[in-house]
């Protein structure tokens, strides 16, 4: 994760302590599932992007101490590695069929069965915004609110299709090899963080290489090939009624379809906060840019940082329920009431309105 120079050093093999790890079976097979939190709390559900796990994909966001009074007090998190992406993960059998993006989004309802959780909101990155929000589309009254990070929604166009064709390629043959590591980080990264131009930077580019390297080439193909079938979501997202807050790099290679993403499914339930200096993977080149925009729109669902959670819940409702809370003016989700440019200056975030 992206490091300030004030910041505490933090190894990223260390598991979060009271994080337990779930293996769940689904009638698509088994997923791994961390939760982290006490689970009497509302639920927050993550799914990373390609050839990533929750540590490598939303550990720069929730290490954040701000994280921890917002998003660690008010929620159980439940990560959902894609199948086969969790930690020591072994390869999946080649007997065992290969998912669809439909069949992963129901494979994040049966998890949602498994822990009897009713309705949540998602945080999803890339291909894990993917699912999720085909997710919404299909089980619409259990996503009460979606944050997406460098989200895409409509089918591969032929220059992608044929680009990841290559990669699934590479994988089969090759493995994890330094072409389609390379690949890989410029999918994640701003070019001035692969290129080093900051001292703390080039670390986070070497960590990655190494955390890729630990993936099973065959399972990521999986997973890619997936994203490489889905289907163009536009229509549904008119439909879509749950509040949505879509961040994205302004470096990001899904920068174009991220903010056609947003226009579609309008200003009333979306807005969109363009991060500068910043490529796809926002939680982790830039998370401190993510704080103040989430406390927004968390407040639309009466959720507050530590400090301020005894006052908002003594209203007496339901505290369990992420749509049982008052909720705030919709102005606050417009991008001129979350300020449409956010500039992150290593420890703090300077907004633009």
């Amino acid at each position: 994760m992206a490091e300030s120079s004030d910041s505490v050093s933090i190894d990223i093999d260390m598991v979060p302590l009271g994080e337990k790890e779930y293996v769940v079976k689904t009638s698509k097979g088994s997923i791994s599932v961390f939760v982290c939190g006490d689970q009497e709390k509302p639920a927050l559900i993550t799914y990373p992007d390609v050839a990533l796990n929750y540590m490598s994909c939303f550990r720069g966001l929730f290490f954040c101490p701000d994280a921890a009074s917002l998003l660690l007090h008010n929620f159980c998190i439940y990560h959902i590695d894609a199948p086969g992406h969790e930690v020591g993960a072994d390869v999946i059998s080649s007997d065992a069929p290969l998912l669809s993006v439909d069949d992963l989004a129901d494979q994040v309802a049966e998890v949602l069965d498994f822990f009897g959780l009713k309705e949540v909101l998602c945080l999803g990155v890339t291909a894990g915004a993917y699912i999720l929000t085909l997710f919404a589309m299909k089980y619409t009254q259990r996503v009460v609110g979606l944050i997406l990070v460098s989200p895409i929604c409509k089918a591969p166009s032929w220059s992608e299709w044929l680009y990841i064709k290559v990669l699934l390629n590479l994988l089969y043959f090759y493995g994890m090899c330094g072409v389609l590591k390379e690949c890989l980080l410029q999918r994640y990264f701003s070019k001035e963080l692969r290129c080093g131009l900051h001292d703390a930077e080039s670390d986070i580019i070497h960590v990655f290489k190494r955390l890729l390297d630990e993936r099973q080439s065959l399972n990521v193909m999986r997973f890619l090939q997936a994203i490489n079938e889905r289907h163009d979501l536009t229509e549904g997202l008119k439909k879509l009624r749950c509040k949505t807050l879509i961040f994205v790099g302004e470096s990001s290679e899904f920068h174009a379809e991220s903010v056609y993403m947003s226009a579609k499914m309008g200003k009333k339930n979306c807005a969109l906060v363009e991060v500068q200096a910043c490529g796809s993977l926002v939680t982790e080149e830039h998370p401190y840019a993510m704080l103040i925009p989430i406390e927004i729109f968390l407040m639309e669902f009466g959720y507050y940082r530590k400090r301020h959670f005894t006052s908002s819940s003594s209203n007496g409702s339901n505290p369990t329920s992420p749509s049982s809370h008052s909720c705030i003016a919709p102005e606050l989700l417009s991008p001129e009431g979350l300020g449409i440019k956010l500039k992150p200056i290593k420890t703090r975030v300077d907004i633009e309105i």
